[in-house]
């Protein structure tokens, strides 16, 4: 007997459709979309405007272009340098956090060693640690080391990432196969040919998962940039958005009445290299989260 909710033969399954689900997510869609149009609204505004304007309806005398130019030239060129110090950081941070994860990864995955359980439980435990709570004891660390207001201060707290090594961890576990590196230690490969040649490739997707986690919270990170750095000419784009915001609501020397109508325009530009990164990265950041947490 054929249960009620199954189809008739030869005729394929009606979809079931939720009304409070759909609801649901369209809360959800326009939660994550709202911020984004107006950012994208409020860039083709003037200072005026933004705030005798509707907020998500563009003013009469859209001027985004403008905008844009007077991003790039404000304090003679200063938002590029901060765009490219947000791409030196968040690179090298995003690179090297995923190398390290996948090589941590791999190695309490494949290697049996005295004390892995316990130094996996402390990595397991570094996870639930908020980043903002070692913020001051890496300031103390880094002003005895001497490197406090250098590239270094921001760049080396960012390579260790404890979810990016536990989530590479998982990830080998399953996509390195142990019959595939006895037989590469059998032919005489040493472990760091192995690792280079063999592994990395096989742990592609996970990596570039990592990858790209490292270089979203590197990219927006804030508070580490603000209290490492110094000079204006070493801040990321966030810190020096601030400094603009800032000079905006104090009226400080060098502020001008379209300085908001700026910070607004450089909050847009600054997110443009996320989006393009997230669109070329996507399919292999979906296979690296499918494929770790999926036992074969």
């Amino acid at each position: 007997m054929r249960p009620a909710s199954a189809a008739p033969p030869g005729k394929r399954p009606r979809a079931r459709r939720s009304t409070p689900l759909t609801i649901a997510m369209l809360a959800v869609l326009a939660y994550f979309l709202l911020p984004l149009c107006w950012l994208l609204i409020a860039s083709t505004k003037s200072t005026q405007d933004l705030f005798n304007t509707f907020g998500l309806w563009f003013s009469h005398a859209p001027q985004l272009p403008a905008n844009v130019r007077a991003t790039f030239t404000q304090d003679d060129g200063v938002f590029v340098h901060w765009l490219l110090n947000t791409v030196m950081y968040a690179g090298v941070s995003a690179v090297g956090a995923a190398l390290l994860a996948a090589a941590g990864g791999y190695g309490f995955a494949k290697f049996r060693f005295l004390g892995d359980r316990a130094a996996f439980n402390l990595v397991l435990g570094a996870v639930m640690v908020p980043t903002t709570a070692l913020a001051i004891p890496t300031y103390l660390l880094f002003a005895k080391a001497g490197l406090v207001n250098t590239p270094w201060a921001v760049i080396l707290p960012s390579l260790v990432n404890p979810f990016g090594l536990y989530l590479m961890r998982i990830y080998a576990q399953d996509a390195v196969p142990d019959s595939l590196l006895e037989a590469a230690r059998i032919d005489g490969a040493g472990e760091a040919r192995i690792f280079f040649r063999i592994v990395l490739r096989l742990l592609g997707p996970g990596l570039v998962t990592v990858l790209l986690f490292t270089l979203v919270a590197t990219w927006n990170n804030y508070f580490l940039p603000l209290i490492m750095l110094n000079d204006p000419d070493l801040y990321p784009v966030t810190v020096g958005l601030s400094s603009w915001a800032a000079q905006a609501q104090n009226g400080g020397a060098g502020s001008s009445s379209d300085m908001l109508a700026l910070v607004v325009t450089g909050s847009l530009i600054s997110i443009v290299p996320l989006v393009v990164a997230f669109l070329l990265l996507q399919r292999y950041w979906q296979s690296g989260l499918a494929t770790g947490g999926v036992k074969q």
